[in-house]
């Protein structure tokens, strides 16, 4: 077997076995419950290799909904023991349970009764005693033939602190529109955006039906977008006019028609509600490069352009 797919396997197998020692395990709904009730902010805090995941709990917790920072235990001891207040609850992180680097954030964690949770492999240890919750990642072996280097100990802890995350954020209702707040840049944040944050909505070209072709035509010159709406006496649309159909429809009477005349009834519309992703298939499935948004009352309120939307990275 190569040793990259026995790695993997050692992996997995460890998963399951530490899934099975947590399932009753009244430790995982007790650190939920300090976590859930923390006021202030979620310190997670570990060295070496511990450390590197420590930093990505933390930024998987701020991002699902849980105020988290990382504090790296060293420079706690020149002053940013200073960011842990008496409102926050510290996740430590240290395989071992005997990382002398931890020492001074347990002592500060006592002195202001600020709960602790000890995710460690070794629940008897420095670290286990001192905290609140104890979390047990032990595993049977690491990865490395050496079971020297830290590989099956760090995917139980990454994987332990992801399953603690994911319950957060049920139990916080945390939606796809909190998600998107906090996913603003990148291909997540764009795939979550509304059609209301990408559709247009100054001057929109809605002509009234006896529009004169003429004034129809400088509308969509002006307004340059592809397309013009045609709305009847209560305001509805019921037409759309295109830079295409001025291409099909151009003959030597043009100018005496108007934009009844010419329009094609019934555009496709969608409501401001949908993801703008969910925009962009509808426009595959309809063939067509844009979408008048629309109101309960059919009542045009923006129009979103496949532009718009490479633009945003939405497509």
């Amino acid at each position: 077997m190569h040793p990259s797919i026995a790695t993997i396997r050692t992996e997995a197998a460890a998963l399951e076995t530490l899934a099975s020692a947590l399932e009753h395990d009244p430790a995982l709904p007790a650190a939920l419950t300090l976590l859930s009730a923390c006021k202030g902010r979620v310190i997670v805090t570990g060295v070496g290799k511990s450390g590197h995941i420590a930093g990505k709990i933390a930024a998987t917790l701020a991002s699902t909904g849980t105020p988290s920072l990382f504090v790296h235990p060293t420079e706690a001891l020149h002053g940013d023991l200073g960011m842990i207040t008496k409102g926050d609850v510290i996740i430590a992180l240290s395989h071992s349970g005997e990382s002398k680097e931890l020492s001074a954030i347990l002592a500060y964690a006592g002195r202001f009764t600020i709960p602790v949770v000890a995710l460690t492999g070794k629940p008897r240890s420095s670290l286990g005693k001192a905290a609140t919750v104890v979390l047990n990642t032990r595993v049977e072996r690491e990865a490395c033939p050496l079971n020297l280097a830290p590989t099956t100990s760090t995917t139980a802890t990454l994987a332990l602190a992801d399953g603690l995350a994911v319950a957060l954020m049920q139990q916080r209702g945390f939606g796809k529109e909190d998600f998107a707040a906090f996913h603003p840049g990148g291909k997540l944040g764009a795939q979550l955006l509304r059609i209301t944050e990408v559709m247009q909505t100054e001057d929109l070209p809605l002509l009234p039906l006896q529009t004169p072709m003429s004034e129809v035509l400088i509308t969509l010159t002006r307004r340059n977008v592809g397309c013009v709406g045609a709305t009847d006496e209560t305001g509805r649309l019921v037409g759309i006019f295109t830079d295409g159909d001025l291409k099909r429809r151009l003959t030597p009477d043009l100018l005496q028609k108007t934009l009844r005349d010419v329009m094609t009834p019934n555009p496709k519309t969608i409501g401001a509600t949908p993801l703008a992703v969910q925009a962009a298939s509808h426009m595959a499935e309809q063939n067509v490069t844009c979408l008048w948004v629309v109101n309960d009352q059919h009542q045009a309120k923006g129009l979103l352009r496949l532009q718009d939307l490479l633009v945003r990275g939405v497509v």
